[in-house]
């Protein structure tokens, strides 16, 4: 059982991190909730074992101090609503602070099956900044520190990691979304069964060079899409037209490519392109192979053979990992490519792979396409997840485990 599970919160105020870092349309509305929903069952098992939940959460990046646009207030509703959903109302209160007076005597008020949400955290330059003043004054809100934030493990700020210290080990511990995040990732990078294929996309080689790395240990195929794929194009000297590329990065795709070969990892690039006149959702369209497209012209989506070479790989596959899109699948003639792969990744699954997505534009496609509940899993944590895989420790989770 885990530590969480475990863990009996009578009678404890449980001070909860989470990400509520939700984006949001002009209106101030939510557009997609599901980190907020990811949390709930993390603050019901609090609530149930007769304790109090206290909410931090970062949104945005305020300068210089409150801003309404990044207020916490704005998902209050929604956050009642969800928590209310098939059963009996749940009391949210709101703090317009995070640290003052207000959130002092709403924190020492709270009663058992109450939650109080605290207001932005970056509305102080103390939170990026890990200031430790700060976070002992976050500390002294709870009982109990519980860091449920997946999504923002990768920084160091006084809520995720500083804050931990002030409590001792039997009473910091990660929520239920926390150690499922882990556990997933784990499952990728250290309990695989193979044939284990990494799907790599998007649009910049640099921001994937150190994951690629990585993964050519562990990996058996890597397929690479978007934008990335047409800096390995011309690496290996083929025409990519006006295709997005970076050219200080051509000798970082050879090499890369030499050390997959090296070690026997198969790497596989478009064989061909959606191309269009321009950068546009009107473009003019037409295919073409991905190393030898014409001027003027650019790669915005991988091609009809490339989807079903992908599609062969992924179906032959016991272990998935997809971070990136194929194409720039913002726009309909180009989305053609993130869906095949997309449902590539959900045949895989029902035949018995295990899938992990993870990655903003990922994540935003599986839910467009309606195939979330058809994977394994799928994470909240965008350069939380990207950094974890890259090799590196996570402060937010060495700070619990301290």
């Amino acid at each position: 059982m885990s530590k969480f599970a475990g863990y009996n919160f009578k009678d404890q105020k449980a001070l909860v991190r989470v990400d509520f870092n939700l984006p949001m349309d002009d209106k101030n509305e939510i557009a997609d909730d599901n980190r907020m929903r990811a949390v709930i069952p993390t603050i019901k098992k609090i609530l149930g074992d007769g304790g109090s939940v206290i909410l931090m959460s970062h949104m945005g990046r305020p300068k210089g101090g409150p801003d309404d646009k990044f207020s916490l207030r704005h998902i209050l509703s929604h956050l009642d609503d969800l928590l209310s959903e098939g059963g009996a109302k749940i009391p949210v209160t709101f703090a317009d602070d995070c640290i003052g007076q207000q959130a002092r005597d709403l924190s020492a008020g709270l009663k058992p099956g109450e939650v109080l949400l605290l207001e932005n955290l970056r509305f102080y330059k103390e939170e990026e900044k890990g200031d430790e003043g700060f976070a002992k004054k976050l500390s002294e809100l709870g009982d109990v520190y519980v860091n449920d934030a997946f999504g923002t493990a990768h920084r160091a700020h006084a809520s995720t990691t500083i804050v931990a210290k002030f409590f001792p080990p039997d009473k910091k511990m990660f929520g239920l979304l926390m150690e499922k995040e882990v556990d997933n990732a784990e499952k990728i990078m250290k309990r695989k069964e193979k044939p284990f294929t990494a799907i790599i996309g998007g649009a910049k080689v640099s921001d994937k060079i150190l994951i690629i790395e990585n993964l050519l240990s562990r990996a058996t195929d890597i397929i690479i899409g978007g934008g990335m794929a047409y800096t390995f194009m011309k690496a290996e000297g083929g025409n990519i037209g006006d295709s997005l590329c970076e050219d200080d990065r051509l000798e970082t795709a050879k090499e890369l490519l030499k050390k997959a070969s090296d070690l026997g990892v198969c790497i596989h690039l478009p064989s061909d392109s959606t191309i269009a006149d321009k950068f546009d959702a009107n473009a003019n369209t037409s295919h073409a192979p991905s190393n030898n497209i014409p001027e003027g012209w650019m790669g915005l989506d991988i091609g009809p053979l490339a989807c079903e070479q992908f599609s062969n790989v992924i179906k032959h596959s016991k272990t998935i990992f997809w971070n990136g899109p194929m194409g720039v699948f913002e726009m309909d003639k180009f989305k053609h490519g993130t869906k095949m792969i997309a449902e590539a990744v959900a045949h895989a699954t029902g035949d018995g792979a295990f899938s992990l997505v993870g990655g903003g534009d990922s994540v935003a496609a599986v839910y467009e396409f309606g195939i979330a509940d058809k994977v394994s899993f799928v994470s909240t944590g965008g350069g939380a997840l990207l950094e974890y895989f890259e090799g590196k420790v996570l402060p937010g989770i060495a700070a619990v485990n301290d």
